[in-house]
């Protein structure tokens, strides 16, 4: 009831904030004229050559003003952006003009693989909410991305299918753009719509520079607050809007019959047809369904060092139709991470925005449970065996000019067992500088008798709650914030991923920023403070510190980030330990080709094994290279070391090479190989441990991309594994085909 009661208290605060202290981000742009887009009738034929009828009749407008680095001062080059609309596309162009075209950075890549390169862009409000832009992407030679961006989320993973064309001339290049309305998402209307919009250039030289239509006020924390206004789109449709994606996925397993010893026995061999389906029941409401989805190897998770954790490492969402809406799911507890979905038979999913309503929805079977049990110390995990059903419900209602509430609702359910969640949330501005987020949780969870005895978990239905508050105050040269969250220990997101509960957690902190042109020896210095403390909620310390922290931004993309723990104490185990530490991440592009990173940390460090206190340096390298228009060669390597007093703890060592030859926009070859050394010494642990570890991954993929629905990939992956005894050996091999076909109607 006590967190009932919260929720409803924190709803009802923030619907009854006064409506003057919620409006200023708003209306900036309102004062604007639109510029009116025209309809156009006439054919376009994609090919980067503007001779088309459609761009003599199309709305034009120059990118007057670089805003980054330079404060909306004169670009160094021109760009004017073209934008038609027909009852089924938008279309737009880009003519970016360019002194020295043969310094241009253009690749074959994959989609969403081109943002290294000279780019341009599309930025959309379609629904003239402030809220959340649609961003469409192309290179010089129409590379595609896409992405959606608002305020707690930002990413490509957000796919749809358009068609494009670029092609570099003698003074510059030129793009061309025609999106289906059918792809899209924008306001239900009989008449004109008004939409926000910018369209950016990225110019990457010395510096990248990117040049927009209109001035940025660096001060103010709403970008469509400021943006251009374009009006038109009378009688746009989606059409039926309906798209059908039938697949063929085949897989066939091997592996050795005593994990590294013994001949190859078959492991699996799966022949499975699937479906994925989209509907667009209104031009802004989309209802998906998914029956044997392939969720397969196709992309391999990056390696990270588990060595000396005791939390669950997180890794990406990269299943296509989870990523769909994914958006909607955000919110500042991560309450609903769709990887604990492990391998679905079906799912549907409702996902849009109705007016200032936005809803997303999901139910999906899953053939196993995979459970993260999380504490305050750490984590541990387990899977049930057995069909279990996962839902997610949100519901976000926009308040006022610029801000939100909203309400999620998870359940989980399989034979003896179920968790529950419920829980508000949102984001409120109350001046173009200042925003206020937060959210209460409440939870409801019983779990199988084998859970509660092995893992020690609560017995019969058990419930709990948590919360987080979030200020920032941010401008062009001063920022500062406070940040609170509590963590009962009963609370259990078991659709998110939450692995630390029974802690509550205090962070506050400030920063100053200095801004500069192409022209200096910077372009942005920023340095801060900060003091943050974690407690068990019965009040053990887990961490307290003063943080100091810095970055510089520079000629040739080049940064330096750098923090550093001072008087730090951490607890553990009922015992406190002193630590600091310094951690730095340095980056720069010597030239348009070869990207070089280094990170790097050293200092004190927790032996979570033994409950000791140890001095860590832990350096990661990585460097990318870019051989012509074709191939892309990254090397990176992880290398850390723990020592104590009692002697050398562990080194551990992770290679990982990712090699890709691009043939054409459409079909590549990628190899990847990660490699994992840990070498112990074992006398030194409480626990019994082995005193080495090899892990050799590898994996080979064939892309055929027509669109990110359409698609042929033929793969292979296998797993070598050593040990003190034993030579690293193949365990296992993996061939694996998928066959998809989009039907759009």
């Amino acid at each position: 009831m006590k967190q009932i009661a919260i929720v409803l208290f924190c709803t009802l605060a923030a619907l009854t904030i006064p409506r003057k202290m919620l409006c200023t981000p708003q209306a900036a742009n309102h004062s604007k004229i639109p510029h009116h887009v025209p309809r156009v009738s006439s054919e376009l034929k994609l090919d980067g050559v503007l001779d088309e009828e459609i761009w003599d009749q199309a709305l034009t407008l120059e990118l007057k003003y670089e805003v980054r680095p330079g404060e909306n001062v004169e670009p160094p080059v021109r760009t004017e952006v073209l934008l038609a609309y027909s009852e089924s596309h938008l279309y737009a162009a880009f003519r970016a003009y360019d002194p020295e075209p043969h310094k241009i950075r253009a690749r074959i890549c994959d989609r969403d693989r081109m943002y290294d390169d000279d780019w341009v862009a599309l930025v959309i409000d379609t629904f003239d909410d402030r809220r959340r832009m649609f961003d469409f992407f192309c290179n010089p030679l129409g590379i595609q991305g896409d992405m959606i961006e608002c305020p707690d989320c930002e990413g490509d993973s957000w796919d749809i299918i358009w068609d494009s064309a670029g092609r570099i001339n003698h003074d510059g290049y030129t793009v061309e753009m025609a999106i289906p309305f059918s792809s899209m998402r924008f306001q239900r209307s009989d008449g004109d719509q008004t939409w926000n919009f910018d369209a950016v250039r990225s110019y990457p030289r010395i510096v990248r520079h990117h040049i927009g239509l209109f001035p940025r006020d660096r001060s103010n924390n709403c970008y469509l607050c400021q943006a251009e206004r374009l009006i038109g789109f009378a009688g746009a449709t989606p059409g039926r809007n309906i798209e059908l994606a039938p697949t063929f996925n085949s897989l066939y397993a091997q592996e050795r019959e005593d994990g590294t010893a013994g001949n190859f026995r078959e492991k699996d061999e799966e022949y499975e047809l699937g479906l994925n389906a989209r509907w667009g029941i209104t031009p802004n409401l989309n209802l998906n369904a998914t029956a044997n989805p392939d969720f397969s190897q196709v992309e391999a998770d990056v390696a990270q060092l588990d060595i000396n954790t005791n939390f669950a490492l997180f890794y990406p969402e990269k299943r296509p139709f989870f990523l769909e809406g994914s958006e909607l799911f955000n919110s500042p507890l991560d309450v609903v991470h769709t990887r604990t979905l492990a391998e679905p038979d079906w799912g549907i999913k409702l996902t849009g925005k109705e007016g200032r309503n936005a809803i997303g929805y999901y139910t999906v079977q899953d053939r196993i449970t995979n459970l993260l049990l999380p504490g305050s110390q750490g984590s541990d995990s387990e899977t049930m065996y057995g069909k279990s059903i996962g839902s997610a419900l949100r519901y976000r209602r926009d308040i006022f000019s610029s801000s939100t509430v909203g309400v999620i609702l998870t359940d989980r359910e399989l034979d003896g067992y179920h968790n529950r969640l419920a829980g508000v949330d949102g984001i409120l501005k109350f001046t173009k500088t200042d925003q206020f987020r937060f959210q209460f949780l409440g939870s409801s969870t019983s779990y199988p008798d084998s859970i509660v005895e092995n893992y020690n978990q609560p017995e019969g239905s058990f419930t709990g709650g948590g919360m987080e508050a979030f200020y920032i105050h941010d401008t062009q040269t001063w920022d500062w914030y406070a940040r609170y969250y509590e963590k009962g220990r009963k609370l259990r997101a078991d659709l998110g991923f939450i692995p630390s509960v029974g802690t509550r957690y205090l962070d506050v902190g400030w920063g100053r920023t200095w801004e500069s042109d192409a022209k200096n020896w910077y372009t942005m210095l920023n340095i801060g403070a900060g003091y943050d403390t974690e407690q068990e909620i019965d009040g053990t310390m887990l961490h307290r510190a003063f943080t100091i922290w810095g970055d510089y931004n520079g000629p040739l993309e080049s940064g330096v980030h750098f923090w550093s723990s001072l008087n730090g104490t951490r607890g553990y185990e009922g015992k406190e330990f002193s630590f600091e530490y310094i951690a730095f991440v340095t980056y720069i592009k010597p030239i348009g080709s070869l990207w070089f990173e280094w990170e790097g940390r050293f200092g004190d460090q927790i032996d979570y094994a033994n409950a000791r206190l140890g001095e860590v340096l832990s350096l990661n390298q990585e460097i990318e290279y870019k051989l012509g228009r074709h191939l892309s060669v990254a090397l990176e390597h992880t290398w850390e070391r723990l020592d104590e007093d009692t002697g050398h703890l562990y080194t551990a060592n992770i290679t990982q090479l990712h090699l890709v030859y691009q043939f054409t926009r459409r079909m590549f070859l990628r190899t990847i190989a990660q490699y994992v050394n840990y070498e112990r010494h074992a006398g030194l642990y409480v626990d019994e441990v082995d005193p080495e570890e090899r892990h050799l991954f590898n994996q080979v993929l064939f892309s055929y991309k027509i669109n990110p629905q359409t698609v042929l990939f033929l793969g292979y992956s296998d797993n070598h594994f050593g040990y003190r005894d034993v030579d690293i050996t193949q365990s296992d091999r993996t061939f694996f085909v998928k066959i998809g076909y989009a039907w759009v109607l």
